[in-house]
């Protein structure tokens, strides 16, 4: 039987035990391992693995094995307990060895758990698992982590109370990142704030998220975008020491300045528009793209957009050309009108 995502969260934190088998695939493996550690760890408890109640296979081996899901499944340990067992990374391969084994499981046996990666409607395991009766299939899709889901993830790592604008700038984190790293970093933020009362504000968030490495070139276009003209030499210098191509920073600013674009041009208004940016943009970072999108009307976009292609052109026409110093001059060019009135 299909396990739709809506139980899927109730299954994965309580096994029915009357469930002999669960089949979790899809095409993100960080995901699917993310489950299925979730369903062991509950049918197994804290101490399972160490007490051996845990057996583990890969799929390949029961090519040579056929019967050895079966007698994992039936197999009794020293340590009194649920069992469970992991046959890992299975193929439509697996589907003749796993059938028999799924057929003959009677309560009290070990729960089964087998992941896959993608796995079309006309696969013979996800036929296998959602034609059985008393066997779960669980697909695991691409799509970000949902509000109901980053807030258990918070509770998990004892994250309670947030503030409205954290709640808003996590969410949008986790459409932004994989998986893992987004759990990773809500474990950074929780061991960032063990002990302190205080809320968890944006400011936090956005100094504990995995840095990012354009932020030295994100420092050169905010002082592009407000104007801030004496700014934008020392940072540029200071830029290219650290070995930053002039072509990287113009494509930088390009990409800056295509996004002012969409958001100046929505008729819903820039405050919307950000909220529907992918990949998504929060905290302070997402203030200063409100203040340069207000700063920024449309017509000085498209001329800020004009002078940023012709010298792209110009730095790859491959002639030999000061690039750095092309870059640097379109840059000031672009902070002047930026700080022009009307």
């Amino acid at each position: 039987m299909k396990l739709s995502p809506r139980d899927a969260a109730g299954f994965l934190a309580r096994p029915d035990p009357r469930v002999p088998a669960l089949l979790i695939f899809g095409a993100d493996p960080m995901r699917v391992a993310e489950r299925r550690q979730k369903v062991i760890a509950a049918q197994l408890g804290a101490q399972g693995e160490a007490e051996m109640r845990l057996a583990r296979m890969p799929a390949a081996d029961l090519r040579r094995e056929p019967g050895a899901a079966m007698d994992a499944m039936r197999a009794q340990g020293f340590f009194p307990g649920p069992r469970a067992v992991l046959v890992e990374d299975a193929t439509d391969a697996a589907a003749e060895a796993l059938k028999p084994a799924l057929a003959a499981w009677e309560e009290g046996d070990a729960l089964m758990v087998v992941t896959a990666g993608a796995l079309n409607a006309g696969s013979k395991l996800r036929k296998l698992f959602e034609g059985d009766k008393r066997a779960l299939s669980l697909a695991v899709y691409d799509d970000p982590p949902g509000r109901d889901e980053i807030e258990a993830m918070l509770r998990a790592e004892g994250l309670t109370g947030l503030p409205p604008e954290a709640m808003r700038d996590l969410v949008a984190l986790g459409q932004g990142l994989e998986p893992g790293e987004f759990r990773q970093t809500l474990t950074r933020i929780a061991l960032y704030k063990h002990d302190d009362p205080a809320p968890l504000s944006p400011e936090e968030i956005a100094l504990l998220v995995p840095a990012a490495g354009e932020a030295a070139i994100d420092a050169v276009l905010d002082a592009v975008a407000e104007g801030r003209l004496g700014d934008i030499a020392p940072l540029n210098t200071r830029l290219a020491g650290s070995g930053v191509a002039p072509v990287t920073l113009c494509i930088g600013a390009l990409r800056h300045f295509r996004l002012l674009h969409a958001l100046a041009s929505d008729p819903r208004g820039a405050g919307q528009a950000v909220a529907t940016l992918r990949p998504p943009v929060f905290g302070p970072r997402r203030d200063r793209l409100l203040r340069h999108a207000r700063r920024w009307p449309v017509a000085r976009v498209e001329a800020a957009l004009g002078a940023l292609v012709e010298t792209d052109l110009a730095l790859r026409s491959g002639a030999r050309l000061p690039a750095q110093a092309l870059v640097e001059r379109v840059l000031m060019r672009l902070a002047s009108i930026a700080g022009a009135k009307g």
